[in-house]
């Protein structure tokens, strides 16, 4: 019930914000892609999928990598109403299962949605789940930052953003990061690095 609650609520709120996309081109790759997104924005995550992601990069569907705390079963059950497919884990709980369930969504042809951040933080620092999967599957990571005008902040560890109704909503998808099969502890902070300065270049002050 909790979750029918929500996803009524939030397809309310989603049919009234005003939003726009811009994106990098991928040369030479039509295959899944690993959508990166900071946690406290995560409620903007269907809005850009469901409008523009599915329609740049057409896939077999989007699996989500959530917790398996209590809270990411509400999450799950919600993004099961907008057909997500749900890969419980992270790095703190079942990360090795979920890794290799999300390679699989991989194979199968699917986008996967990853909060680099979450589920506990700290807020803004890029784990390991995000590269580790990219280096496994070979999908590219693709920042996905926004600029949000009109919202609300939660008391929670990473400040949770709503977008309050009407609210407008840049959204930017960001330069592809393809991370090689074999890399070393330099390269892979690196690419932290570079991958939490794409998904905080457009983001509004927090």
């Amino acid at each position: 019930m909790a979750a029918a609650a929500v996803y009524c609520l939030g397809k309310t709120f989603m049919a009234s914000w005003r939003c726009r996309a811009t994106h990098v081109e991928i040369p030479n790759y039509d295959g899944p892609i690993i959508f990166c997104v900071w946690h406290n924005r995560l409620a903007l995550s269907m809005v850009a999928y469901l409008r523009f992601a599915r329609i740049i990069w057409p896939s077999a569907g989007l699996a989500a990598m959530i917790s398996a705390s209590k809270d990411g079963g509400l999450l799950a059950a919600i993004l099961d109403k907008f057909g997500v497919q749900a890969v419980r884990g992270s790095s703190s709980r079942r990360g090795r299962q979920a890794l290799l369930e999300s390679t699989t969504w991989v194979e199968k042809g699917f986008h996967i949605a990853i909060t680099p951040d979450g589920p506990r933080g700290p807020c803004y620092q890029v784990q390991d789940g995000a590269i580790a999967l990219a280096q496994v599957t070979g999908a590219p990571l693709v920042p996905v930052s926004a600029r949000i005008r009109g919202k609300v902040h939660l008391r929670s560890w990473d400040r949770f953003i709503i977008p309050v109704p009407f609210a407008r909503c840049d959204l930017q998808f960001g330069q592809a990061v393809f991370v090689p099969r074999e890399i070393s502890a330099d390269e892979t902070e690196k690419i932290r690095v570079q991958l939490r300065a794409a998904l905080s270049e457009s983001n509004d002050a927090t």
